[in-house]
Parts: C-alpha cells; structure tokens; sequence
C-alpha cells in the first residue's frame, strides 16, 4: 500500500509539471497584488505609487495596491508569508522588516522574514526628516533641544508602530543627542504625521517625500535631515553630522525591497526582478523620485537579502546596547 501511495504521489507531480510550467511561461496573466503594510499616506505608500504605474506596464499587468495595516505590519509580513507562491501576491516593504527581527528576535507568530520571503530586488533610498508640530516654540534643532528641558516630564514623538522606522531612528538621534522622550504609536506613518500637523504630538521622523509636502505647506517645521549631506530637495534644513549628533553605525535612511512568499519559482520571480529594474531605470520615474530626493538604486534579489540580514546585525547591535524593549 506504502509503494502505490508513493506512485500515484510520482505519478501526480509528473502531471502537474506541464501545468506548472505553463503557468510560469504565461505569468502574469492577471492582476498582481502588492501588499503594503501600513495605511495610505506613510513613507512606503507614498512611495510605491510613485512607480506604480510604470511597474504595471513593465510587467503588463494591472498592478492592484492593498494596505494592510496593524500590529506593526505583522499582519500583511505574515499574510503575504502564507500567501500562495505564485507570483501574484507582492510585499512592498522597508527596513522595519529587518528592525522588527532585530528587536523582536523571536516574534510570537515565528515570523522571520529572512525564512518566510524570497527577495526580488531592492528598489530605492531616502533621508529621513525630523519634524515638529507648528505648536512646539522651535524653529532650530538647539531651540527644540532648549525647550524640551522645559517641558514637564518627557516630551513625544509619534511613529508608525514598534519596530517601525519611524520608531528606531528616533531613538537612535535621541539617545545620541542625550534627550529623552516618550514614543507614541500609531498605526502606519501616515496617522502619525498627520498627528504632528495636527500638533497632537511634537515630532515626527518622516521620509523625506512625505516632510517635504509637509514642510512647505507649513503643517510642520523641518530641523533635521538623516542624510550624510544637506538634501537638494529641502536644502536649508541641516544634517545630522551638521549638528553634532553622534549616532550610532545604523542606516538612518529609508529603503524599500519587493519580497514574495517562500518557495516563489525562479522564472517568476526572475520576471519581477526584470520589471522593477526597468522601473527604476526609467527615465521619467528617475527624475519624479530624484526631485524628492529618492535614489532609485536598483539591487538585484541577492543583495537585497544581505542588505536585510546587515540591518538585523546592524539594529540588534544597537537596540541590545540600549536595552530598547517593547511590550507584546
């Protein structure tokens, strides 16, 4: 009985083989969904439509955006990670992935990016921004430095959720500017920078694209730039390094990767990888991303792996130091 289960199990995938095949040669052959795992208006959003339409065409297939927030985006990590292998369900995803592992080390759920994703490629980098609320009596860093010594208590800053970007960086600032400060979550970056316009908290680090609408449309006041120069796209605002600030060796800027379920084929995620270098090689999203001061610097699935496994070391090094906990 043992023998013929395993001959018809032979027999099964043999006959699947054509099919399968068929599939990878015909992909896509229907929308694909990208999954991004915090609200409209945050960094990654922001972002990724900026290269949407592009990405469809490239692919030449309707390209179908789901935000998916919550939990600090483990409920679209994990979603996307049980998700079928077959090309049509896509993260789009940023540094969390790597700080959340570094912070988390084990999560609850077993969640681990570096086992539950094949990478497809790295697609783009941008500063980060600090930013206050109109209310807070700062229009420098060394005004917003004197004032917090003023402030009864510790003062706030808003962020995407633990493990965010938005979370870690500032503490990494923070710690180097000898401050002190209370992080309020919210549940994307888009939430929380509408909080510091609203003047609901006092900062907010942003990426560069979503500070800059802000910035000049006076909802908020931009103090520094995470950069290693002063950005073209919002020259006045002083760097790091400019200030004084000593940080610790962690990437202070934003990046974003494309990563699909364990197990996706090779051809398939070869024909993704092939797409979103063209992308980012056009022209005209080249220029619409340099204008925010966005590289579009294309790496292929491989590097994108080690970028993410650097930024665990990198962050684990730093949150273990500060002994940086948070409740689950």
């Amino acid at each position: 009985m043992l023998k013929l289960i395993r001959w018809c199990s032979i027999v099964c995938a043999l006959l699947a083989m054509p099919a399968i095949a068929q599939a990878q040669s015909t992909y896509p052959d229907r929308p694909i969904r990208f999954v991004i795992a915090f609200p409209p208006g945050g960094a990654t959003d922001t972002f990724f439509r900026l290269i949407s339409n592009e990405l469809a065409t490239e692919l030449g297939a309707s390209i179908v955006i789901e935000n998916k927030g919550g939990a600090g985006g483990y409920i679209a990590w994990q979603m996307v990670a049980a998700s079928p292998n077959d090309g049509y369900t896509v993260l789009v995803a940023e540094n969390a992935l790597g700080i959340n592992q570094a912070l988390f080390k084990k999560h609850p759920s077993g969640f681990n990016p570096l086992n539950d994703y094949d990478t497809v490629g790295a697609m783009a980098s941008t500063p980060l921004v600090w930013t206050v609320a109109n209310n807070v009596p700062a229009n420098s860093w060394a005004e917003f430095v004197a004032w917090t010594k003023t402030v009864p208590g510790k003062f706030n800053y808003g962020h995407a959720g633990p493990g965010s970007v938005s979370h870690l960086v500032p503490e990494v600032i923070i710690d180097g500017a000898g401050l002190q400060a209370i992080p309020v979550p919210f549940r994307g970056g888009g939430p929380a920078a509408q909080a510091v316009a609203g003047g609901h908290v006092a900062a907010v680090t942003s990426a560069l694209p979503v500070a800059k609408t802000q910035v000049e449309g006076k909802l908020v006041k931009g103090l520094l730039v995470t950069s290693a120069k002063r950005s073209p796209a919002m020259p006045d605002i002083p760097t790091i390094k400019e200030l004084g600030i000593k940080v610790a060796e962690v990437d202070l800027e934003f990046w974003w990767g494309l990563f699909v379920p364990k197990g996706t084929p090779e051809p398939i995620r070869a024909k993704l990888e092939k797409a979103l270098q063209a992308t980012m090689a056009n022209p005209a999203v080249r220029e619409r991303l340099i204008k925010v001061d966005t590289d579009p610097s294309f790496a292929p699935g491989p590097a994108l792996k080690v970028k993410l496994e650097n930024e665990i070391k990198n962050w684990s090094r730093f949150i273990d130091a500060k002994g940086i906990k948070v409740e689950q």
